[in-house]
């Protein structure tokens, strides 16, 4: 799949605050996504990114 800045993604796992839908920060080597719920941020490498994300909005 490829993705972009700015895109939706809904992820496997709900985060603690109960959100699931994130919105890619940063693309590359790593990715990092924004919770949309709480606006916690994080960084994961390509691999972890692609086996947690679900579906593309």
């Amino acid at each position: 799949m490829d993705f972009n800045l700015g895109d939706k993604i809904i992820s496997k796992k709900q985060h603690p605050c109960g959100g699931n839908i994130w919105t890619v920060v940063r693309t590359g080597a790593d990715f990092k996504i924004k919770c949309d719920t709480c606006g916690r941020v994080v960084m994961l490498d390509r691999l972890d990114f692609e086996k947690i994300v679900k579906k593309k909005l």
